[in-house]
């Protein structure tokens, strides 16, 4: 009901303002991804936030090793975590390392070459991709039957409502098959119809792998048989058991063979329902069950929130930009909407272990809450509080106050070891940006929020040093900016860091203005006593520690993030637009595009906007370079290790409500969208950045 009130007062608020509401069915639905021949980079996912489960052109996961290499078949959940046994008996502080700086020693959970300790606590934990559910499907010959023998393949991921619906044959025979995810249960149901079950030619084939433990792991390591254990306890009910790890398949129909180690036949009777659980479930429900709540789920998904049509445009991206828009919200909400902070490669297959970057925690949940979602951000937001001692321990072991937040972490907030993570502080004032953009909408979560938002500040006040020399605090040494280009042991004082430093502590304080509270004053001596932007040549530097930024070619590659300084940012009085301007112009032309990531693109787009400039804000988000390429079913593809790449869904999302709905102070309606003629677009139920 609250769902549809929403929908109601989206629908009259356009009306007002002399709009006819956007079709949001049909705006939905003309993107829907459809394939007519098997792509490896083009497997589709369904799923709820936290749990995913990614099928190829069969409608379920039938050939992993073909696409272990494109976007992979991963079943993932929330819960779902396995860590090798510390035989040696690791500890954390192996990995530890002094740094002297500004005349003490302070430890670095560092990543120190040929160091098994630190190779274990990457390593450790890692999220377990859960099992596959494909089909074997036997030819008349009885070989089983490959990628190449599926012919007139025709698979439709219909997002409105949340289903997958694929057909092929095999040999001429005809197979149908519909597969859905409950929305609030890991739980993938399928109904599939074709006359290969009645011959028996076609069974549900569940496969139970091992973790790869490295990097990255596409759940098709049937390598290790030995090192775990799996069996049918009783009918209908599968344990699966590594090491300290256990999880439980629960099905129906329970007809089922073990032709094979960790690997199960069950004989489909038209339907089959597979839930995924650490505990024994009961109950399942039927596919038309599972179907419907699908149905429902989805269609007030689409229903709420924010949407952006770009009918009646000429530009020859506008449907592009339309497709990418749509395909990211669904892929962030399958994949990022869960109750911790998602990774760069969601629930499909592990980079990085599987464990999440915080510092990219604003790049994936930012968008919720300006997409008039935020109860999907907060959800990962709550997760803050749960491992807020692990990053008060770091804080102190540091020697500084408060809270500070973790970079690369697990779901119990431990620190994991790292050249470039341990030295990261733009993570830190994340948390403040998002319970600000949550207080906007909700204003009663001043209370909820405001101990956290206070720690990461005391942590921020207290890694400011005063300088006596320059009579200013500055961030650093042993830093290393959002442009992970720069040595902690020579970096201080990078621009984007500072200015997001400034505003972090203005919000803070403003929190303690709402909580009836005085300005705290070691903020406020920070914040009268920070260090001034870094500037040269009327450009801003990547950092004070840096006046080559832009005559070094290996300064000019990674993120541009000094355009974070306004774009992620507002401006403010520290802050010389034009300045910023020129920033922009000798990025734009200088920068080493071809080595950048796939958030970079939206964040370009948002300092042309706030600079007045929405022709280059739209041709960033077209740039020609292969990690600003979209595949077809809207993942951002880097390379051949990162195939899918999150943030810059996520980033596409922001920069595209920026360019509609604007931010705070914007006198220009609609600032990032073309005033050309070439351009028309209508938008509903998004907020603007601060």
């Amino acid at each position: 009901m609250k769902n549809y009130l929403t929908f109601l007062l989206t629908c009259a608020y356009s009306i007002v303002c002399g709009q006819t509401p956007i079709n949001r069915q049909a705006l939905v639905e003309r993107h829907n991804p459809t394939l007519h021949q098997p792509d490896t980079l083009a497997a589709l996912t369904l799923g709820n936030g936290n749990f995913a489960f990614t099928v190829d052109a069969t409608g379920l996961q039938t050939f992993p090793e073909a696409y272990s290499k494109g976007i992979p078949l991963g079943t993932q959940s929330g819960w779902g975590w396995h860590s090798f046994p510390n035989t040696a008996g690791y500890k954390i502080e192996d990995a530890y390392q002094p740094y002297h700086l500004h005349g003490r020693d302070i430890t670095y959970a560092v990543q120190k070459k040929n160091t098994p300790a630190v190779d274990y606590f990457r390593q450790n934990v890692h999220r377990l991709q859960l099992g596959n559910i494909g089909f074997q499907i036997l030819k008349k010959n009885g070989q089983a039957a490959a990628l190449s023998d599926l012919q007139q393949v025709n698979q439709v991921l219909d997002l409105w409502n949340g289903e997958i619906r694929s057909a092929f044959s095999v040999e001429g025979i005809p197979v149908k098959v519909r597969t859905v995810v409950h929305p609030h249960k890991d739980l993938v149901s399928i109904k599939v119809i074709s006359p290969l079950v009645k011959q028996g030619r076609l069974k549900i084939r569940i496969r139970l792998p091992y973790p790869t433990g490295e990097f990255a792991d596409a759940g098709a390591n049937y390598q290790h048989p030995g090192r775990h254990h799996s069996s049918v306890i009783k009918p209908g009910l599968i344990i699966h058991e590594l090491d300290t790890t256990r999880y439980f398949l629960n099905y129906s129909p329970i007809n089922t063979s073990s032709p094979h180690l960790h690997e199960y036949l069950l004989t489909p009777d038209e339907e089959i329902t597979i839930e995924f659980s650490p505990q024994e479930a009961q109950d399942l429900p039927s596919f038309a069950q599972t179907e419907n709540d699908s149905r429902q789920y989805w269609q007030a998904f689409w229903k709420r929130g924010g949407a952006v049509d770009f009918s009646g445009s000429t530009d020859s991206r506008a449907f592009e930009l339309e497709r990418r828009i749509v395909l990211s919200q669904y892929l962030m909400a399958v994949q990022c909407a869960g109750y911790m902070p998602p990774q760069e490669t969601g629930l499909t297959y592990n980079s990085w272990y599987g464990k999440p970057h915080l510092e990219m925690y604003w790049w994936h949940a930012v968008h919720f809450a300006l997409w008039g979602r935020a109860d999907l951000m907060e959800k990962s937001l709550q997760w803050y509080a749960a491992v807020a001692g692990k990053a008060r321990a770091i804080a102190q072991r540091q020697g500084y106050k408060g809270i500070r937040w973790q970079k690369m972490t697990d779901p119990e907030g431990n620190e994991s070891p790292s050249s470039v993570g341990a030295f990261l502080i733009w993570q830190q004032p994340h948390f403040i940006y998002m319970a600000e953009l949550l207080y906007r909408q909700h204003p009663e979560v001043l209370a909820k929020y405001q101990s956290l938002v206070t720690a990461t500040a005391d942590f921020m006040a207290s890694y400011a040093w005063y300088d006596s020399a320059s009579h200013h605090y500055i961030l650093g040494k042993g830093l290393i900016p959002a442009q992970e280009r720069f040595k902690p042991e020579d970096t201080y004082n990078p621009t984007y860091e500072l200015a997001y430093w400034r505003w972090g502590l203005q919000t803070a304080q403003l929190w303690r203005k709402r909580a009836g509270l005085p300005p705290n004053p070691e903020w406020g001596k920070v914040l009268q006593g920070l260090s001034p932007l870094p500037q040269k040549d009327s450009l801003y530097l990547a950092a004070e520690s840096a006046p080559d930024s832009y005559t070094r070619p290996s300064y000019m590659t990674d993120h541009p993030a000094v355009l974070g300084t306004l774009g992620m940012l507002p401006a403010s009085p520290a802050l010389d637009t034009l300045i910023m301007h020129h920033t922009l112009d000798k990025i734009w032309t200088s920068w080493d595009w071809k080595d950048t990531w796939g958030w970079d693109f939206p964040l370009t787009c948002m300092t042309a906007v706030r600079l007045g400039e929405p022709e280059k804000a739209i041709d960033a988000l077209f740039m020609n370079i292969r990690t600003n390429t979209w595949l077809p079913n809207g993942h951002n593809y880097q390379d051949d290790r990162l195939r899918l790449y999150l943030p810059g869904n996520g980033g596409l999302l922001t920069a595209v409500a920026l360019m509609c709905a604007g931010y705070d102070g914007c006198t220009t309606r609609e600032p990032g969208i073309p005033k050309n003629g070439k351009w028309k677009v209508k938008w509903e139920g998004l907020k603007p950045m601060p």
